[in-house]
């Protein structure tokens, strides 16, 4: 372990030292500065020709694990056991918003109207980008407070095998959960107007893997409803996260394939705080609504919620469109 530790401080390095460049890509329209280069799969399907900020070497990548994803101890587990969690946060988001909006209250042993139980409980639509498998789509779908969830993947083969699973429960038949192989970029174009801004807009391990965080969170943030959420996780650029997720997690213990992660695409919680200060006022944020959650895994007992974390490693962020 000690020499695999020399053997990768180098490169360490090397990408610590053009990190600056990366705080600069996550606030502004640029791409980011191009990272070492990586090996990965060879693509195993045609890739649609896209405008997109997606990255075409990510795409293959996760169309090679495609098979694993449904599989609890495989190489999607780590997605497995974070997806209470991100309900959890979720929840936590929500409520907040909840709790200080106006509600119409029935009288104490009363049962409240029609026009009253929707005002309280209002049925979501989700729109899940960078869906993979549907771990997380699947299960919003299933929950009683959910309209309908559209879950994008601009990863052909994941698509299919998502589309494939659902199909064994017909409750999850369309509207209720429809897949779509597209990018943020391009999701307008299949969508009606009417249907283009949702309650809940997830990005769970997704911004890591793309070219340029800025303009995908700009596509993103146009699908956000007013008094809407945008909910998503990611991964600190730091030397605690390079050693958890590069080092032990793909090259020693081998529990995620490796070229899963970039370390120069992962994105600090101040960086993206940056982001949503920079547009707050362009893309109608509400900065007093901004949550952060830090999380850690424990092998053995899966994924925890650690306050302070998110300076070191892997997070939740949640923030609200002005209503």
């Amino acid at each position: 372990m000690r020499t695999s530790l020399r053997r990768h401080a180098p490169t360490l390095l090397r990408t610590i030292s053009r990190s600056s460049q990366y705080d600069a890509a996550i606030i502004s329209n640029a791409p980011r500065p191009a990272a070492a280069a990586a090996t990965r799969p060879a693509a195993v399907a045609p890739q649609k020709r896209w405008h997109s900020s997606v990255n075409a070497d990510e795409i293959s990548h996760f169309n090679a694990l495609a098979s694993t994803w449904w599989d609890p101890h495989g190489s999607s587990r780590a997605l497995h056991l974070m997806n209470p969690l991100r309900h959890d946060f979720i929840n936590t988001c929500r409520s907040t918003s909840l709790s200080s909006s106006t509600t119409v209250t029935p009288e104490p042993h009363s049962q409240p109207t029609a026009g009253q139980q929707q005002q309280q409980d209002p049925k979501l639509r989700y729109l899940d980008v960078g869906c993979g498998g549907g771990i997380f789509a699947e299960s919003a779908a299933r929950l009683p407070s959910t309209h309908s969830v559209t879950a994008i993947d601009a990863a052909p083969v994941i698509i299919q095998v998502a589309r494939q699973h659902a199909s064994k429960d017909p409750l999850l038949a369309e509207p209720k959960l429809r897949y779509v192989n597209t990018t943020i970029e391009n999701l307008a174009s299949t969508l009606q107007s009417s249907e283009s801004k949702f309650d809940v807009v997830t990005l769970f391990e997704v911004i890591e893997h793309v070219d340029s965080p800025s303009t995908f969170l700009s596509h993103l943030s146009h699908h956000v409803k007013p008094g809407g959420w945008l909910i998503l996780s990611t991964i600190a650029r730091t030397w605690t996260s390079w050693f958890t997720t590069n080092f032990m997690a793909e090259d020693v213990l081998g529990i995620v394939p490796k070229g899963t992660h970039d370390w120069n695409k992962y994105i600090n919680e101040d960086e993206l705080r940056g982001y949503f200060f920079k547009f707050a006022d362009e893309q109608g944020w509400d900065l007093s609504s901004l949550m952060v959650q830090g999380v850690v895994y424990v092998p053995g007992l899966g994924w925890k919620e650690v306050q302070g974390s998110e300076k070191v490693g892997n997070y939740f962020l949640g923030i609200q469109k002005k209503a």
